[in-house]
């Protein structure tokens, strides 16, 4: 749960103000892209289309939040879909702890490829807990013709002890990174 604050912390001054695209994938209880419109960015929310639950918590953090502009779109990983060929050019893709299943790792970064073919100069922030060194974006980065950039969470001030840090027992390192097109030049 401390993974979603990475992306909120860090969208709410970069947002605040502004009217950037912004969608959120994975969307969950939408803390980080209602955070956001709450900012006055122009957000989408989305999760799977095959857990219409899911778009329901969604739309009802939205009516909490008196949020009716946000829409709630259906989007499956790795799945293109009328939805998904629908969504406008974005400036900014959200992407709260979904970095979780290894399995679904290629099926995301496919999502956001097809997201950055509609505007290059797109970006992936994302906040994750680490739960393996073992597991690794690298190759599927390669793949995707993508870069990353680590981001250190003591450089938005996320690196308290109340924020990506918990009292749980076990390993709990949070870690933040940006995704975008490898070239510069796009």
């Amino acid at each position: 749960m401390e993974c979603m604050f990475g992306p909120v912390l860090w969208s709410w001054p970069s947002t605040c103000g502004f009217t950037e695209d912004l969608c959120q994938i994975g969307a969950g209880v939408s803390l980080p892209g209602i955070m956001a419109a709450k900012c006055g960015a122009e957000v989408i929310l989305s999760d799977s289309s095959e857990l219409p639950h899911c778009l329901e918590i969604c739309r009802q953090s939205c009516q909490m939040n008196d949020l009716p502009q946000v829409h709630v779109v259906g989007l499956t990983w790795g799945h293109v879909s009328r939805d998904l060929l629908a969504l406008p050019p974005q400036d900014i893709i959200l992407a709260s702890d979904v970095f979780f299943e290894p399995e679904d790792f290629e099926d995301i970064l496919t999502t956001v490829y097809f997201l950055m073919q509609k505007n290059p100069k797109v970006q992936l922030w994302s906040t994750y807990q680490v739960r393996s060194a073992d597991w690794s974006l690298e190759a599927l980065l390669y793949k995707w013709d993508m870069k990353c950039v680590h981001i250190p969470l003591e450089s938005f001030g996320a690196d308290k002890e109340d924020i990506a840090e918990s009292a749980l027992p076990g390993r709990h390192t949070v870690e933040m990174l940006v995704i975008s097109f490898a070239k510069d030049s796009l």
